[in-house]
C-alpha cells in the first residue's frame, strides 16, 4: 500500500516539473510530457535540497541517494516509465530515399565531366599544378577528418509505450509526467483575467471622470486603427496613379513597410521607395552585361598574347644565335624592302593596290634600274683612283 505523499514530496515533485527540462509527445492517443532520468538526477544534485543547512544534513548528497528518493515518487504515481518504440519506414519511403540518392549521385557526375572538359581546355603545365594542390589538400582532409564523409543527422521518429518494469534507473531512461500543477503564472493571469471582465461588467457603476476617460480612451484608438487603413488604400491607390502617367516606367510605394510583417516602428521605415523600369534602366543592366563580358574576352586575349610574346621572343633568340656572316645579306634584304615599300607607296598614290602594266614599261623600269647601278658602280670606283 502506497500512502499519500508528504510536503516535502510535493516541494520535491514541483521543482522537477519545473526546472527539469521536458519534451512533449504523444502516448496511447494523448498528448504528454516526459523526461530524462539521468537530467532528473542532475537538477536535483543542483537544487536546494543538495546543500546542508544548519544542524540538518542534506537530503541529496550522491546520484544514488537521488535515485532512491525518486523510486519513492514514481511509487507515489508523481510519473512512471515509459519504453521507446521506434517508427519503422515504409518500404515507399525507403525507394524514395534511393532514388533521391540516385539523383544525387548523376548530378555530382555531370558536375565532375563538365570540371574535365574545362580542365582539357587548360595548358598542361596549370593541370600539373592543379593536380599537386589536390593531392596537398586531400592529404590534409585525410589527416583533418578520417573516414568517409559526414552525412546529415535524421531524427528517427519515435512512440511511447507504458513499461512493465517501473523503476527508477539513473540513465537515459524515459519517464512521463503524471503530476501537473497548476503553474503561479497561470494561476495569476486567470485570477487578472477573471477581475477585468468583473470590472467591465460594473462599467455603469463607474465614476463619471473613469467613464468619460475610457470613452476618449476607446475613440482615440478606433481613430488611429481608421487612419492606418485609409493609408494602406491610400498608398496603393497613389501607387497606381503613378503607374498610369508613367505608363508602368516608376514605381513609387509611400510607406512601403505598412503592411508587412514587421515592428510598429519599422513598419513606418522607410517613408517611402522609388524605383524606375524604363528602357534605361534595361539599357544600363545591357550595358553592365556587356562590360563584364568585355572584361572577360580582354582578359583571355591578354593571356594569348603573352603567350604569342613568349614564343616571339624565343624565335628572337634563336635568330640571334645565328652566324656572325649573314651581315650582307642583310644589307641586301633591306634594299629589296626598300623597294617594295617604294613601290608600294606609288600605288597606294594612285589609289590601286594593284595596277596592269604592259610590257614597255616593265622595259623601261628594268633599264632605269640597270642603269643606277651602273651609276652607283662610277661613283663607288671615283673615289678609289682618287686613293690610289
Amino acid at each position: 500500500e502506497v500512502g499519500e505523499p508528504f510536503k516535502e514530496e510535493k516541494a520535491v515533485a514541483k521543482y522537477l516539473r519545473f526546472n527539469c527540462p521536458t519534451k512533449s509527445t504523444n502516448m496511447m492517443g494523448h498528448r504528454v510530457d516526459y523526461f530524462i532520468a539521468s537530467k532528473a538526477v542532475d537538477c536535483l544534485l543542483d537544487s536546494k535540497w543538495a546543500k546542508a543547512k544548519k544542524g540538518e544534513e542534506a537530503l541529496f548528497t550522491t546520484r544514488e541517494s537521488v535515485v532512491d528518493y525518486c523510486n519513492r515518487l514514481l511509487k507515489k504515481q508523481f510519473f512512471h516509465r515509459a519504453l521507446k518504440v521506434m517508427k519503422m519506414k515504409p518500404d515507399k519511403d525507403t525507394k524514395k530515399e534511393k532514388e533521391k540518392g540516385k539523383a544525387e549521385s548523376g548530378k555530382e557526375e555531370e558536375k565532375k565531366s563538365k570540371k574535365e572538359s574545362g580542365k582539357d581546355e587548360k595548358t598542361k603545365k596549370e593541370k600539373e599544378k592543379e593536380k599537386k594542390k589536390d593531392g596537398e589538400k586531400d592529404e590534409c582532409k585525410k589527416d583533418d577528418t578520417p573516414g568517409t564523409p559526414k552525412k546529415k543527422e535524421t531524427k528517427r521518429k519515435f512512440k511511447l509505450e507504458p513499461h512493465e518494469d517501473q523503476v527508477f534507473l539513473d540513465g537515459n531512461e524515459v519517464y512521463v509526467w503524471i503530476y501537473d500543477p497548476v503553474h503561479f503564472k497561470t494561476f495569476a493571469m486567470g485570477l487578472v483575467l477573471v477581475i477585468a471582465v468583473i470590472a467591465a461588467t460594473l462599467f455603469p457603476l463607474w465614476p463619471a471622470e473613469m467613464r468619460v476617460g475610457v470613452y476618449y480612451l476607446s475613440v482615440g484608438a478606433g481613430c488611429f486603427v481608421a487612419s492606418i487603413l485609409l493609408l494602406a488604400v491610400a498608398r496603393c491607390i497613389l501607387f497606381l496613379i503613378i503607374w498610369l502617367i508613367t505608363g508602368g516606367r516608376h514605381h513609387f510605394w509611400f510607406l512601403p513597410n505598412l503592411t508587412a510583417d514587421v515592428g510598429f516602428i519599422d513598419s513606418f521605415r522607410p517613408l517611402y521607395t522609388h524605383e524606375y523600369k524604363g528602357p534605361k534602366a534595361d539599357l544600363k543592366k545591357e550595358e553592365k552585361a556587356e562590360s563584364k563580358k568585355q572584361q572577360k574576352y580582354d582578359s583571355e586575349e591578354k593571356s594569348d598574347s603573352e603567350k604569342k610574346e613568349e614564343e616571339d621572343g624565343k624565335t628572337e633568340a634563336t635568330r640571334s644565335s645565328g652566324t656572325d656572316g649573314s651581315g650582307g645579306e642583310r644589307h641586301s634584304d633591306t634594299d629589296s624592302d626598300r623597294r617594295e615599300d617604294d613601290r608600294s607607296q606609288h600605288s597606294s598614290g594612285n589609289g590601286n593596290d594593284f595596277e596592269m602594266i604592259t610590257k614597255e614599261e616593265l622595259e623601261q623600269q628594268t633599264d632605269e634600274g640597270d642603269c643606277e647601278e651602273e651609276e652607283e658602280e662610277d661613283t663607288e670606283s671615283g673615289p678609289s683612283h682618287g686613293k690610289s
